[in-house]
């Protein structure tokens, strides 16, 4: 679907009011930016734990136990401490010139091609191989990374209103590559403890709190939090601000013009097209929201897609303006779960967008014929983005 579509779905949720009740889906859909804002801020009253409405399977339960985007406090605040340890601010900036190299090199493996796929060249291995590096896995087994992540995130068992019945299809489906990762990663972990390196993992290993570490099979959960956190998110980044620079005529101009707004083209991106316009959260106890009595055991949509253009909140909320200040967008969450790979999706997104300007003196989308889209129920993005280049 059209990425230029989906926003048009969100207007016309919001126009029914900003907190709805859903009857077909069976859950409460909230749209507004300033009710958004008060589930997000509140965990004791919308739980982030959705165990006990979403559908089981084995592999995967166990392989979520360090993912502390489905924990509330104080386990949350627990796990998220100890790992905070490990993936530090430095560390992510430290980062920067690795990027850098690794762009270089991407980009260098398409120099005799006018045309290719920026999500195949660039946007999808970028991340993947960053957080494999970062985790100290072999250069050779990089790949393993990437397969495990087109099998994890393609969405291909969902339709794009999916019920309990297509996500317990799609879990049993994606069973056999978590347990293929859960594997691989609690051996490489069980390497690192008898040999510890100057790697992230090794980091995880070490971190303490009052005494308590990470056990193996939480760090293997953190794992799979930074392939979303640290890869989907970026893959969808940067094809969302490819397609939207193109197309808004100008843009692209601007920021040749002045490098120094592309960090607020970014953030315009992020709230223009949210790669996740949706955060699930369970209503804990009774609760009164917009006006509507909300009982427990019931699940709330927040929809950030929606609440970042929302008028109320946003001036001209329906235009893409790279100037936008102050831009408060919810795409990386709000409160207690604010993303923790945010600061990563930036600075990747930020070396990257800049080095395609810097190597080619025109980069557009030939035909959008030719661009496929991710499953919008899973994510909001490019899968193929067929790009055409003047090199400098």
């Amino acid at each position: 679907m059209p990425l230029e579509e989906i926003p048009e779905r969100w207007r016309a949720l919001r126009a029914a009011g900003p907190v709805r009740y859903e009857e077909s889906l069976g859950v409460w859909q909230v749209l507004d930016y300033e009710n958004v804002a008060v589930v997000l801020a509140d965990p004791a009253t919308f739980s982030s734990d959705l165990s006990s409405l979403a559908p089981t399977q084995e592999d995967f339960d166990t392989f979520t136990q360090g993912n502390f985007v489905g924990m509330d406090p104080p386990e949350h605040r627990r796990l998220r401490t100890l790992v905070s340890q490990a993936f530090t601010p430095r560390v992510v900036a430290g980062l920067g010139p690795r990027i850098e190299a690794l762009c270089a090199r991407l980009l260098a493996e398409v120099d005799d091609h006018d045309r290719f796929d920026l999500v195949e060249s660039l946007a999808y291995p970028l991340p993947i191989i960053v957080i494999a590096e970062l985790l100290g896995i072999p250069a050779e087994e990089h790949t393993l990374f990437q397969e495990w992540a087109s099998v994890l995130f393609s969405g291909d068992q969902l339709g794009e209103a999916p019920d309990a019945a297509d996500l317990e299809r799609a879990l049993e489906a994606i069973a056999p590559t978590i347990r293929e990762m859960n594997g691989y990663m609690l051996q490489h972990i069980r390497e690192r403890r008898a040999h510890p390196g100057d790697d992230l993992t090794s980091k995880l290993i070490a971190a303490e709190v009052d005494g308590v570490h990470l056990e193996d099979q939480q760090m293997v959960g953190f794992v799979a939090l930074l392939l979303v956190a640290g890869h989907v998110t970026t893959t969808a980044l940067l094809g969302n601000a490819v397609v939207t620079f193109d197309r808004h005529p100008g843009t692209d101009a601007a920021l040749r013009a002045d490098p120094g707004l592309l960090p607020g083209a970014i953030e315009e991106v992020l709230r223009w097209l949210p790669p996740f316009p949706e955060l699930g959260r369970r209503v804990a106890r009774p609760v009164v929201l917009g006006g509507h009595e909300l009982a427990p055991d019931t699940m709330v949509m927040t929809h950030l897609g929606a609440a970042n253009r929302d008028p109320s909140r946003f001036a001209a909320a329906d235009v893409f303006d790279v100037n936008r200040n102050p831009n408060p967008h919810l795409t990386f969450g709000h409160g207690i779960h604010f993303c923790f790979g945010a600061p990563l999706a930036r600075l990747e997104a930020r070396i990257a967008l800049r080095m395609l300007q810097e190597r080619f003196s025109s980069l557009v989308v030939p035909s959008y014929e030719d661009v496929t889209y991710q499953n919008p129920a899973v994510i909001l993005g490019v899968r193929r983005l067929p790009v055409e280049v003047v090199r400098r």
